[in-house]
């Protein structure tokens, strides 16, 4: 471990190793602060991910596949089951212990430097630079960056160590818990998601299996009802009511910033990505995408930084550019989506629910469904079929 480095990263998640990847790549020294011991573990995510998403990266390796998904329903408050076959767009239920992990060897594969048990404990503005203090097995430790990303979630310090305005509106930040359960019968290629007051309410339930009588079953909440009920209430009661012979084998917990992206997650020699900017859709919670499109233009930006010494916020700002050409503006457009759902009854719901039932099931694709349920803000259809074309 070298004391200077270009470019530090603190979180090695698929932010952070796509921002080391491409910066390495472009031959800055670039180093990787992760704080657990293991790259992709613990697991805090659905593992959810599109096709398309995930090939404008990779091909997939086979071992990040643990099922591959071709349908999908969600079910209404009244238990109406849409079935929604994917026309185009397939999707995968990722391995993260792997894919995370596999991620961060493609860094280092380019030049980058991966630290472990590295917990950052505060940063220090210098005249041009930064230094990290931090504990690495135990032992403190101080190293320089030129520029420092932040991929470091939803909780992000090094966002507000930078002082920068990272907070999340109560109502736009979902409650999770997630189980990895095993020991049931599910369909191993469609993915159930459960909407209304009665399953998850500002939110919704999920199952999505992951092969041989396992799957991923979570919940999120809004952060408006979650002093109400907690999330992991409505979880425990539907996998009592629904699974009861489930076992448990992983319990994971946390916060998703379901609002609008970060307007301005950038100062001199600091940029965040994926969750710590909130680059997340805000209607699923998705946020491995976000994260790895916004670490590749984070990655890319520093190292032309770098080369030009010249590493102030003006110049930062042609990382947020790249942000908004490629999906912020479309984030933005999905936030107003999801504004207008959260405000259905569960009455409402099932209304709509019921509409869509009289759609030939041939014909009903993720794009009526939206459509139907914005029927009354013809502005917005345009935009919910802009954001389902191809499903």
């Amino acid at each position: 471990m070298k004391t200077k480095y270009d470019l530090v990263i603190v979180g090695g998640g698929p932010g952070g190793s796509m921002a080391a990847m491409h910066a390495a790549k472009n031959g800055i020294s670039v180093c990787i602060l992760e704080k657990t011991r293991d790259i992709g573990y613990p697991v805090r995510c659905g593992e959810a991910m599109g096709e398309t998403a995930i090939g404008q990266f990779f091909q997939p390796k086979e071992t990040w596949i643990a099922a591959r998904i071709n349908k999908c329903a969600i079910i209404a408050p009244n238990g109406t089951r849409l079935n929604i076959p994917f026309n185009k767009e397939k999707g995968y239920v990722l391995n993260r212990r792997i894919f995370d992990y596999d991620l961060s060897l493609m860094a280092s594969s380019e030049g980058a430097e991966v630290y472990t048990k590295s917990y950052v404990t505060s940063i220090e503005k210098q005249q041009n630079s930064y230094n990290i203090n931090f504990d690495y097995l135990g032992t403190p430790k101080i190293i320089n960056a030129k520029i420092i990303i932040g991929a470091d979630g939803v909780e992000s310090r090094v966002g507000r160590w930078a002082g920068l305005r990272t907070q999340v509106k109560m109502k736009d930040m979902e409650s999770c818990v997630q189980y990895s359960v095993g020991n049931i019968t599910v369909d191993s290629n469609a993915m159930d998601m459960y909407v209304g007051h009665n399953y998850a309410p500002g939110g919704y339930l999920w199952v999505f299996p992951k092969g041989d009588g396992c799957a991923n079953i979570g919940i999120g909440v809004s952060g408006k009802y979650s002093k109400q009920k907690s999330a992991k209430k409505y979880l425990d009661e539907f996998i009592d009511k629904n699974y009861p012979s489930a076992t448990i084998h992983t319990t994971m917990c946390g916060g998703v910033p379901c609002s609008q992206p970060m307007k301005h997650p950038i100062s001199n020699n600091i940029m965040l990505v994926g969750d710590a900017a909130h680059f997340v859709n805000p209607l699923t919670g998705g946020g491995i995408a976000g994260a790895m499109k916004s670490g590749m233009f984070a990655g890319q930006v520093a190292a032309e930084a770098i080369k030009k010494n010249d590493t102030t916020e003006k110049f930062l700002e042609k990382y947020i550019t790249l942000c908004k050409k490629d999906f912020i503006n479309r984030h933005n457009k999905i936030y107003k989506v999801k504004e207008t759902i959260q405000k259905f009854t569960d009455e409402e719901m099932n209304q709509i629910a019921d509409k869509i039932t009289q759609i030939p099931a041939d014909k009903i694709t993720l794009g009526k469904v939206f459509a139907t349920a914005v029927f009354k803000k013809p502005s917005m259809i345009i935009d919910v079929m802009k954001m389902f074309a191809g499903f």
